[in-house]
């Protein structure tokens, strides 16, 4: 390589983020030259260019900007007697080169690109690649292509540790390009329901992908929106042995690992996990599931199987919304009653056929594992009875049946490294509440006395996020800075050693629950002891130990005086 080319290589890139920095770009730029240099195949890597000065560079993709192949393509633009512009190489994110390549004319007489489809496809797949490996890196559950289709800029959005963000690197992708990057994805999806990608219908099915050593399923789910469709990727890694983190990794307190372990022991009966999407049930089913003892024949009915169970035989069945494909769910369980199980997870009910299979096997001495969308362990009888599922009100009534049920939510934990106590947040200019306005000193102060004054929760115990983040916290997204993972709030109620509960749910009477639910035995506030206590009253006790800030309690659960009653302790 010579020497010009070598100093080339080792300035620091210059890099276009958006489609408005690459119109602004001086001297603009006039056409490409793949063509011209014979190179289309490259396209989904790099693309030589030509400016209106009569000078050339090369649009790269960042991983590839000190590659060979670049520094080769640079040598050929010299052998052709181009002029190389003064900054010859520029880094582009794949969707922005994808837009270069597709619409920027390749002649100054205005003809349209005559590029290898072959090419423009490998590069559009190549794009939706290098997104959700940056999805796998950052440890993102869902991947959120959002169309705005009067608009020439979409977004991808990311679901990290609960947070929904968007990068910088991923907040201006070309409308039309995003259309043709999931144009192409969906080409490759299996079980959808439609031949091609329809942006103005919901469609929904996955699609299998190896990136980064590791076989991939990409859920889809798309909605139809005024604005334009918006297609949500949930990433699954398949064949995995990680194993899920332990309970109490997980954030579950000694009282609730026991209530777990003492109904997964217990033979027959129904374990379930209630929480809404993304709340972590599934990983809370496997972990306890890893648990059950070998002499148990553990089996699995999931859609997809998300996590390695070394005990457990694990069958993935695809399901959809379409009434002729429940057939296949029906069928499966049909196997599994005549194959001796012990422990059956069925990964949620949402539907009639899983509602039929809940009030058929619940009761059959099999010990049933599963999940329900659902804001509260209380509310989880009404959503298995609901006309959407269908499982009747007597049959859950009945003692035994319902073993134990459990809400779970998650929560960001601070940064042990940067979390402020109320001193420091007292002494900065700004302060925002749990809606994210800024408020006076006055209101932060009266805020923190009725906590103190209610909750006997003292002002010194408080720790707050701080949005700066430390090296230890902060990876380049702003909304996460400050925080380290998230811990389990959980809550939980054993049917069967609470007749009061039992005699509320047949006669279908809500308040009664309600009335049971808030008048249980507990212990203090802050004991450590979780027995008859609320996810949100367990979300106190967090806070309480400097491990969550309380601005979240308030987003999750609302006015923290509903949870602040005194205890009720039998005589």
């Amino acid at each position: 390589m010579s020497g010009l080319l070598t100093r080339t290589m080792e300035q620091m890139p210059f890099e276009i983020r958006t489609q408005g920095e690459l119109d602004q770009m001086v001297p603009p730029l006039m056409r490409t030259l793949s063509k011209d240099l014979d190179v289309l195949s490259l396209v989904a890597r790099m693309c030589p260019v030509l400016f209106t000065d009569g000078s050339a560079g090369v649009f790269v993709l960042g991983e590839f900007y000190h590659d060979d192949q670049t520094a080769a393509l640079l040598q050929l633009l010299k052998k052709r007697n181009y002029r190389l512009h003064p900054t010859p190489l520029f880094i582009l994110s794949p969707a922005l080169l994808i837009a270069v390549t597709k619409t920027v004319r390749t002649s100054v007489l205005g003809t349209t690109p005559s590029s290898d489809p072959a090419a423009n496809g490998g590069a559009l797949a190549q794009a939706v690649n290098s997104i959700i490996v940056w999805a796998l890196r950052h440890r993102a559950s869902d991947v959120h292509f959002n169309v705005k289709r009067m608009q020439s800029d979409s977004p991808v959005m990311f679901t990290i540790d609960g947070r929904y963000v968007c990068p910088d690197r991923f907040a201006h992708i070309p409308t039309a390009t995003m259309l043709a990057m999931l144009a192409v994805t969906w080409m490759d999806v299996e079980g959808g329901n439609g031949a091609v990608f329809d942006p103005t219908v919901e469609q929904q099915g996955r699609v299998t992908r190896e990136l980064e050593g590791q076989r991939i399923c990409l859920r889809w789910a798309s909605l139809a929106t005024d604005q334009g469709c918006s297609v949500c990727l949930r990433v699954l890694v398949l064949d995995s042995t990680d194993l899920t983190p332990e309970l109490s990794e997980l954030g579950y307190l000694k009282s609730q690992i026991s209530a777990l372990r003492r109904a997964s022991l217990t033979q027959g009966g129904a374990i379930v996990l209630a929480g809404t999407v993304g709340s972590g049930k599934s990983t809370t089913l496997a972990t306890l599931m890893r648990e059950i003892p070998a002499h148990r024949k553990v089996i699995t009915l999931e859609d997809p199987a998300e996590y390695f169970i070394p005990n457990a035989l694990q069958n993935t069945v695809s399901r959809s919304l379409e009434e002729n494909e429940l057939s296949v769910f029906d069928n499966k369980l049909k196997a599994f009653k005549r194959s001796a199980m012990n422990d059956l997870l069925i990964g949620e009910i949402r539907d009639m056929a899983g509602g039929r299979a809940f009030a058929d096997l619940a009761g059959s001495g099999v010990s049933l594992y599963t999940t329900v969308h659902s804001g509260s362990a209380l509310w989880v009888p009404e959503r298995l009875s609901s006309s959407f599922i269908g499982v009747p009100r007597d049959l859950l009534a009945t003692p035994g049946i319902l073993k134990l049920l459990v809400f779970q939510c998650l929560l960001p934990v601070l940064c042990q490294g940067c979390a402020q106590t109320y001193e420091q947040v007292a002494s900065s200019a700004q302060w925002y509440c749990a809606l994210s306005q800024q408020r006076s000193a006055h209101w932060r102060e009266s805020w923190v006395a009725s906590m103190e004054e209610q909750a006997e929760l003292p002002r010194s115990r408080l720790r707050f996020r701080s949005e700066h983040g430390c090296p230890k916290c902060a990876n380049g997204l702003t909304a996460l800075n400050g925080t380290s993972g998230r811990t389990v709030a959980a809550e939980m109620i054993a049917p069967s050693e609470e007749p009061d509960f039992l005699r509320a749910l047949k006669a279908n009477d809500g308040l009664l629950m309600h009335r049971w639910f808030e008048q249980r035995p507990r212990s203090a506030l802050f004991d450590a002891d979780m027995t008859g206590k609320s996810a949100q009253q367990c979300a106190l006790y967090k806070v309480w130990n400097g491990l969550v800030d309380p601005r979240i309690v308030e987003q999750v659960f609302g006015v923290m005086s509903l949870a602040m009653r005194p205890a009720f302790v039998p005589i």
